[in-house]
């Protein structure tokens, strides 16, 4: 199946899906419309906040692409008898512009969020586009790798919201009793557990030992079995070239999860726009604000983890309005507001599915 058959499959999915969720709200229109009327301007910062953070996310995932390319090159110059002239350039011209990471990076999002189990679009999608820049092997090892540090990225910001808790407790802000005490220790836990699974999973690959784990999964063990005959050279390559990003390119590693970290922290944002829409500033001035937008992180970081818990639902329907009723019910606020939140956020991701699906036929 050719390269442009697989675009226009990816395409009428996207498409598909946009229509079975606009028709599959948890509201009415009448409702949803009243939502948006007294959202009202609000919506531009809203909506308009996610073309910084998706160029942030783009930068981050550039860094990886960037990385594989120039140590692609390396190693094909150091196995090639024929010496490189001084003014050569660092890396080859396949590298893609900023512009491009940028789109395919919307609509790798896009894709995710309009099916289920996030992935199963985006990603293929990326690799496919990303290929006829800078070959199969590197796509898929860049592509792994930004999924990699997207999620590594989460469970940072999620590590670090305990503590913005404690600290926000300590001051009397916040409630903190055994219950709560319980949660966060679970989740800190939960958190080290899978440090540790990304640390192995960067010094000695993921695809591979994935494979090798799926096949112990009944009905699955002769897929994978084939799939490791079939590729398994190049799944080894894929590993390698995974391990190499920390071992031989640190700073890379670093930039790109900062970028990542930072993308959430920025997400925060759009929570915060929606307190102050109904008044909830702390108090006001630089305090009640910083508290505010603290109290917005914390919103964020639960209800991405429990979103992230029951991820093979398309757009974690039902899932992410629950976590915002609850996460903002855990800080003393009402459920009408958690639920204004979960609706505007969830026409924020439709507008932005729509970009994403529309951008996939921009050359």
């Amino acid at each position: 199946m050719s390269k442009q058959r697989l675009n226009n499959i990816f395409f009428f999915l996207g498409l598909a899906a946009v229509v079975v969720m606009l028709f599959t709200f948890d509201v009415s229109f009448v409702e949803l419309w009243e939502h948006i009327c007294h959202a009202g301007y609000w919506l531009i910062p809203i909506i308009g906040v996610w073309i910084i953070i998706y160029g942030i996310n783009a930068l981050s995932w550039r860094e990886i692409i960037v990385s594989e390319v120039r140590r692609y090159a390396q190693s094909r110059a150091d196995a090639s008898p024929v010496p490189q002239a001084p003014e050569a350039p660092a890396l080859p011209a396949t590298v893609p512009s900023f512009l491009r990471i940028y789109r395919l990076t919307i609509t790798g999002y896009a894709l995710n969020y309009a099916t289920p189990v996030g992935g199963l679009g985006g990603e293929p999608y990326r690799i496919l586009e990303l290929s006829k820049d800078v070959g199969n092997q590197q796509a898929a090892s860049s592509v792994i790798l930004y999924a990699m540090m997207h999620f590594f990225a989460h469970f940072w910001f999620w590590f670090s919201s305990i503590f913005i808790y404690l600290a926000l407790a300590a001051v009397g802000d916040l409630p903190i009793n055994t219950a709560i005490a319980t949660v966060l220790g679970i989740i800190i836990v939960f958190c080290l557990i899978f440090f540790w699974i990304f640390s192995r999973g960067y010094r000695k690959g993921l695809v591979v030992s994935t494979l090798h784990l799926l096949g112990r999964i009944p009905g699955l063990k002769g897929w994978s079995g084939r799939q490791l005959e079939k590729r398994g050279e190049t799944f080894r390559n894929i590993d390698q070239q995974i391990a190499s990003l920390y071992a031989e390119d640190k700073r890379a590693f670093y930039r790109s999860l900062l970028y990542e970290y930072l993308s959430r922290v920025i997400q925060s944002s759009e929570v915060f726009f929606m307190l102050l829409l109904f008044g909830i500033d702390c108090g006001g001035g630089f305090t009640g604000l910083t508290l505010t937008y603290l109290h917005s992180i914390l919103i964020v970081s639960f209800t991405t983890l429990f979103a992230n818990l029951i991820g093979f639902l398309p757009m974690q329907l039902g899932v992410q309005e629950g976590g915002f009723v609850l996460s903002i019910a855990a800080l003393g606020l009402s459920a009408a507001l958690g639920i204004f939140v979960s609706i505007i956020c969830r026409v924020r991701e439709i507008i932005w599915i729509v970009v994403g699906i529309l951008l996939m036929k921009l050359k």
